[in-house]
């Protein structure tokens, strides 16, 4: 295996870069099978280790039976809490942001069902598996708690990667009170769990006090600091290759316990180590979205004006640990009401621990406040979007600072008239199609924050004119490496064909995290800094050399374009970079930059990226059969890289909201505690044939405050408009609101018959 991700410039399509809606660069690699994921590398002398997992979700385990498994041709160890080495630091400890505490067979505690019991290590993959079924695990089972009426809710410290828990802005009751029209309903949303298209994987080998490991991650460079913690030796010897993910959505941004165990099982065996989680097993160990019940209380003035939203939410999180699904805060920012409370508490179940997982606490939030805005604007005999419109808010609702940028009207506007919302009928049940299905359309905002985190990168510009650029930045399958190339090529005024790309390594600079839709902003940032980094100092030898025709441009200023730097007063006088270096005598010259915005632009402004969805379904009257028959979404999202690359992301976003809506949900048996569905066969996500015609516009959107390029993700905002635009079409087309989600056919039949 290669140490990085190298994509040459090849043949580029278009005369630019930024702009242009380029095929993904690694998009021959993917088709052809030369694509190298973690799973792929076979070192020489490579074990296989397969984990036995908790078949319970409470109590501990009371024998394993290590002889058989031992005794098992090609098992070459079994690794137990009884020899389990010890590690650098304890399985509690934190050793990088929102870290987790891990499952590393510390004691014979079993806390959720699908925790690793045991390692089986052998010469081969079902020799492993075989010796992990010969364990054979016995246990001493207690009551197994997994919903939410299970236990007692209790106030958590932080909500998120460490949010405040509440967030109030004036009186709620007094709003209340004074109001002309009120609602309170509650939704739950279930738990839902990650299903990246590539499981986790991992191949450790060391070599001395270093090691090297294969495995798909989505924060390359902090991911270092944690295996080195946990064994006790520094970064620098830990090297990470991840050059290709099969999606990411949040769970390959956290190391989990099965990753520290091949860790350490290559170094108690002194040979390479593989571990490839099944597809059950990803359901417990490597995090997912918790499940929610919110509860909503509105307010409306005569006018249709909100004049108090108070959102509560409850989430499920672990025994051992805090996450807690932040799903209120899709309130803090969307609806303006001079009274606002967002609050949460949380309810510890016998479960893996949560995490982020595509719009964490957006998707859920999103989803039941768009469906609790849209009772609120029935409340007020307003159509749903007028009802939005008059509750638009000019500044960030709670936190009253101005928006950086906000296109929402447009997109409200763009997007009306695609779909056509100007002939809906108010009242639901009024439309049919040729079948005799109902048809109902239904509408939701979209919005999800513009972070930006910490990234370095390097460019380096040739003799032969040509330039290398270097971060270690992930690619989950998005094209992030696409549009990260083309924002590198302009920052160094070349055309993407003479640029050579290296990423997906962790000894390169840091990239920082492929997250929270800023990792085109935080890695591009850092990219188009080095590109101008290297040009600043090509510039610098080009105008105080007499033989440049550059020469005394230092006050009047030089632009970088096409290979070549050209005078500002007479761009006719340039010189390409290769005949300025050969004249340095020297054969190339680097540059490097960093990717973090301006912490007064942060302090002052509040950074979303908005949008609309408007959704039609047909239902079907007599078996409540639901089909999504037609999406489109318009999005404002900043400056747009690569168009083709960012409609992908919306429709993905889009097409996961169908999944949210009617699809998705993890079921217990609440007797062992034990997921039920935990395979692709009865865990419904979306398949070609529940995918509708779908149309993505993107808005134009100048934000100048977001960072220097104006850039803001697009990669989760997809989904928070769609699951209520959905849920809103099917109560227009059959006059039953579900607040339970998935929305089926056995929760719209009940609803129905109660009606």
């Amino acid at each position: 295996m290669s140490d990085t991700i190298s994509l040459p410039g090849g043949n580029a399509r278009f005369g630019s870069n930024s702009g242009q809606p380029m095929t993904r660069r690694d998009g021959v690699l993917k088709v052809t099978g030369a694509a190298t994921f973690a799973a792929d590398n076979h070192p020489d002398g490579m074990l296989y280790a397969v984990t036995a997992n908790a078949t319970i979700s409470r109590g501990r385990v009371t024998s394993l039976n290590v002889e058989a498994a031992k005794a098992h041709p090609g098992v070459v160890e079994v690794i137990t809490p009884a020899n389990r080495p010890p590690l650098a630091i304890t399985p509690e400890a934190k050793p990088y942001p929102f870290a987790f505490n891990i499952e590393v067979l510390q004691d014979d505690t079993v806390r959720y069902a699908g925790q690793e019991i045991a390692m089986v290590v052998a010469e081969t993959l079902e020799a492993a598996t075989e010796g992990a079924r010969l364990l054979a695990p016995t246990y001493e089972a207690e009551t197994a708690r997994v919903g939410f009426d299970d236990v007692d809710s209790f106030d958590p410290d932080a909500v998120g990667v460490g949010a405040p828990p509440v967030a109030e802005k004036g009186d709620i009751d007094a709003g209340l009170a004074k109001a002309v029209n009120r609602i309170s309903a509650s939704y739950e949303t279930p738990a839902q769990y990650h299903n990246a298209m590539e499981p986790h994987a991992m191949v450790a080998q060391w070599d001395g006090d270093r090691v090297t490991l294969d495995t798909p991650n989505q924060a390359l460079v902090m991911s270092t600091g944690a295996f080195g913690a946990w064994f006790g030796i520094p970064p620098e010897n830990v090297t990470i290759r991840s050059p290709f993910l099969g999606g990411g959505f949040g769970s390959k941004a956290i190391v989990f316990g099965g990753q520290v165990l091949t860790v350490l099982a290559a170094k108690m065996l002194g040979r390479p180590v593989k571990y490839a989680l099944r597809r059950d097993q990803m359901y417990g160990p490597v995090g997912h979205r918790g499940a929610t019940r919110q509860a909503f209380r509105m307010g409306m003035d005569a006018e249709g004006k909100l004049t108090a939203l108070e959102h509560l939410t409850t989430s499920t999180t672990s025994t051992f640990e805090d996450f807690i699904e932040p799903a209120s805060n899709a309130s803090h920012d969307l609806y303006a009401s001079p009274a606002l409370s967002s609050r949460h508490k949380a309810a510890r179940l016998d479960i893996g621990t949560p995490g982020p997982m595509r719009a964490p606490g957006e998707a859920s939030g999103s989803a039941a406040l768009e469906s609790a805005i849209d009772e609120a604007a029935l409340a007020a005999g307003l159509d749903p979007l007028e009802f939005r419109l008059r509750n638009y808010a000019e500044t960030a609702p709670m936190s009253d600072k101005p928006y950086s940028a906000k296109a929402l009207r447009e997109c409200y506007a763009q997007g009306a008239e695609k779909f056509g919302w100007s002939k809906r009928p108010m009242q639901p049940r009024q439309m049919k199609d040729d079948a005799g299905r109902l048809v109902g359309w239904g509408m939701g905002t979209a919005l999800f924050p513009a972070p930006m985190f910490q990234a370095k990168a390097k460019a380096t510009l040739r003799a032969d004119g040509s330039a290398l650029v270097e971060t270690a930045g992930a690619d989950m399958g998005q094209g992030a490496w696409t549009a990260l190339h083309q924002i590198a090529a302009d920052g160094l005024g070349l055309d993407i064909a003479q640029v050579e790309f290296h990423s997906g390594h962790s000894g390169l600079p840091d990239g920082g995290i492929a997250g929270g839709s800023g990792h085109t902003a935080t890695a591009g940032s850092a990219l188009h800094a080095a590109g101008k980094d290297a040009i600043a100092k090509l510039t610098e030898l080009a105008v105080n050399d007499e033989a440049s025709p550059l020469f005394g441009a230092g006050n009047i200023g030089v632009t970088a374009r096409d290979g070549r730097l050209h005078r500002a007063d007479d761009p006719s006088r340039s010189e390409s970079y290769g005949e300025i270096l050969a004249r340095a005598g020297v054969s190339e010259l680097g540059g490097e930059g960093q990717g973090a915005r301006d912490p007064s632009s942060a302090e002052e402004y509040a950074m979303f990226s908005h949008g609309a969805v408007f959704a039609e379904v047909k239902v079907d009257p007599e078996l409540c059969q639901i089909r999504v028959s037609r999406l489109v979404g318009a999005f404002a999202a900043g400056r747009i890289i690569n168009p083709r690359l960012a409609a992908s992301q919306l429709y993905g976003g889009m097409i996961w909201g169908i999944g949210f809506a009617l699809l998705e949900e993890a079921v217990h048996d609440r007797r062992s505690g034990r997921i039920m569905n935990a395979n692709l066969a009865e865990y419904h996500v979306p398949v070609n044939a529940d995918v509708p015609p779908m149309d993505v516009i993107l808005v134009d959107e100048d934000d100048r405050y977001v960072n220097a390029l104006g850039i803001k993700g697009v990669g989760e905002i997809g989904i928070t408009g769609t699951v209520g635009a959905i849920a809103n079409a099917i109560w227009h087309a059959t006059g039953v609101r579900v607040r339970k989600f998935p929305i089926g056919i056995e929760a719209l039949l009940a609803e129905t018959s109660a009606h």
